[in-house]
């Protein structure tokens, strides 16, 4: 089952399939016909839990940790923390949908049991103007156990790169240079992280993909809060069989998990505290 999200002006029809299956992320994004999201076309990362969110247009990491596994604080088990964190296909409970002429807006709830122990809860709401097709996404975890644990997250937003021609580029004002084409650097797979607050604009950065013409030379606009997601990580594949760029707010910078807390980079949040994060998208 999925949750259509949807603009539905002729200038601005654009549909995002919400998943309650894992966590309300998206499945397809779909502009007059095209779907965005890579598909096949992104490869498997070995976890079964992500594996049915890794073809859609955006899934989610966190609360507990970010990127790839490694050991649980102090377990005497030799548990890890999981790839992307232990979010990644929760469910989501307490779906409500409301909508008249002017928006669509779809709630939720997903309790998500930690590989710490812990547990949280993310209360996601997503909001899409029927009209301009300005579509929004507002987050706010809290910490539902009895102790204290750091909070990290990644918003994965993924496009098949089977759109994109030579003409397509990323632009950014946290970008080196303001503005890269998209398939950056050399090789066939490759990373980075930058920082992003610095650049923002009333607390919101801002990067866009295009122009992608088989969206009509459109762009995609994506923008982010940057209190709590003050980095921008990119990563793209083209490895045979691979054609995916990744744009990736985040709330840490790219370094170990380890480093990130002894730094003071990563501070504990209490039980019963919470932290919110915002997204929005737009075709323009």
């Amino acid at each position: 089952m999925t949750f259509a999200l949807a603009a539905d002006t002729p200038d601005h029809s654009f549909r995002l399939d919400l998943t309650p299956q894992s966590a309300l992320d998206v499945g397809s994004a779909v502009f007059r016909g095209i779907d965005i999201a890579p598909g096949s076309a992104i490869p498997s990362d070995g976890d079964p839990r992500i594996d049915r969110a890794l073809p859609g247009f955006l899934f989610t990491c966190g609360p507990d940790h970010i990127r790839h596994p490694v050991p649980v604080e102090g377990a005497a088990d030799g548990r890890r923390y999981p790839l992307h964190g232990s979010l990644s296909s929760h469910p989501a409970r307490d779906i409500l949908i409301e909508e008249d002429e002017g928006e669509v807006v779809c709630e939720g709830r997903v309790a998500v049991s930690l590989a710490h122990g812990g547990s949280a809860d993310l209360a996601r709401r997503w909001r899409a103007d029927r009209r301009t097709g300005h579509i929004t996404l507002d987050d706010v975890v809290t910490n539902t156990g009895d102790g204290p644990w750091p909070p990290f997250a990644m918003y994965h937003i993924n496009f098949g790169t089977g759109l994109f021609d030579e003409s397509t580029r990323l632009t950014g004002a946290m970008l080196p240079g303001g503005s890269l084409p998209w398939r950056f650097d050399e090789g066939d797979m490759t990373i980075f992280c930058v920082p992003a607050a610095e650049t923002a604009e009333h607390g919101w950065a801002e990067i866009a993909v295009g122009p992608i013409a088989a969206l009509g030379g459109r762009s995609m606009h994506i923008r982010f809060r940057t209190d709590t997601l003050p980095y921008l990580q990119v990563w793209r594949n083209q490895s045979p069989g691979c054609a995916v760029l990744g744009i990736e707010p985040v709330s840490h910078r790219l370094a170990s998990r380890e480093e990130l807390i002894v730094s003071g980079e990563a501070p504990d949040f209490g039980p019963g505290d919470s932290v919110g994060y915002g997204l929005a998208f737009e075709l323009r």
